[in-house]
């Protein structure tokens, strides 16, 4: 039976354009849902009572999505889900929690293992004072084609860790398993994108020749304490990703 779409709740910074989070918000929704949710989007004006935004926000934040091809709205019929959305869009982020949730989100997830090991030299200085973290490998494909589109390694503490669901893992990004199933009160996340080249491991579960450009992406994760509770490196496919920020001009 197809169950009603239901998208997360949100939380507004004002600091940033509302249009943009609710579209980023959405985003997540969608790419993350259940594959037994409806195709139709709920109407404009309900979609606004639930983030608390105008119908004029809302109208915005959906045309973002219309103009990325996850969404299609059509006259007197209503809004609905593209079921064969391209993935491999440009990000674009602002500084949302949930522009990193969005970011990550959208591909079929395939756990690859997970398990403790001491903590690696090029992540003690995040870790000062563990002795080991868990490590989670997952491979994430593009729901259409299977092509694998990037592979993540989220290193997390290990009371954290032993709280992790693995099929949650496989249905929603790191971030949003650690904010809204284990309830960490995520204050940021540092972003670092960098150009590499293709090592002998990730050829191999990417599909691409070795030494081929990459982009490889480094989160690192802060509760409200200023503890480091997750570091993500994610390496994307180079011919599939591109990655746009925005800045905002103060006065």
């Amino acid at each position: 039976m197809t169950s009603s779409f239901a998208p997360d709740s949100l939380v507004l910074n004002r600091k940033l354009p509302l249009w943009y989070q609710v579209s980023q918000s959405l985003r997540a929704s969608i790419l993350g849902r259940s594959p037994e949710a409806s195709l139709r989007l709920p109407t404009e004006e309900q979609l606004a009572r639930h983030y608390g935004v105008s119908v004029l926000t809302m109208r915005q934040a959906l045309k973002e999505l219309e103009e990325e091809g996850l969404i299609s709205r059509h006259r007197r019929r209503g809004t609905f889900i593209e079921p064969g959305a391209r993935r491999g869009a440009p990000r674009r982020l602002l500084g949302s929690i949930d522009a990193v949730v969005a970011q990550q989100s959208g591909e079929r997830t395939t756990v690859l293992g997970h398990g403790p090991c001491p903590v690696p030299a090029d992540l003690a200085e995040y870790f000062p004072s563990a002795e080991e973290v868990v490590l989670f490998r997952r491979l994430r494909r593009d729901g259409d084609s299977e092509e694998p589109t990037n592979w993540a390694e989220n290193a997390l503490r290990t009371e954290l860790a032993d709280r992790v669901d693995i099929a949650d893992l496989e249905r929603w990004p790191m971030t949003k398993v650690l904010r809204d199933v284990l309830g960490v009160r995520i204050s940021r996340i540092t972003d670092t994108v960098e150009a590499r080249l293709a090592d002998p491991e990730t050829a191999e579960l990417l599909d691409v020749p070795l030494l081929s450009p990459i982009l490889h992406y480094t989160g690192v994760t802060y509760d409200e304490d200023g503890r480091v509770v997750d570091v993500a490196r994610i390496r994307y496919r180079g011919d599939r990703f591109s990655f746009s920020v925005t800045l905002d001009a103060a006065d």
